[in-house]
């Protein structure tokens, strides 16, 4: 949780977010974070991919992931 002072005479805000790694191919994990709602839990330790709704299609035509709103979903343990 972090507390930002409030810019161009807007309130301040509080944003609630949490530490994670994103493994993007190279030899160590990035540190990331993920936002998360003001009442939402923390996501529990484990392996997630980033949720299909996460992804919009940009004003060039290319995918990328969302400013805000961001989800993920555990992965399913292979059998």
């Amino acid at each position: 949780m972090s507390n930002n002072p409030g810019k161009d005479g807007k309130p301040p805000r509080t944003i609630y977010e949490q530490d994670a790694y994103a493994h993007l191919g190279g030899r160590f994990p990035t540190l990331m974070k993920v936002q998360l709602q003001e009442s939402q839990p923390a996501y529990p330790a484990g392996n997630y991919t980033v949720h299909s709704s996460s992804f919009i299609v940009n004003k060039f035509g290319s995918i990328e992931l969302k400013r805000f709103g961001m989800m993920i979903q555990p992965l399913e343990p292979a059998l």
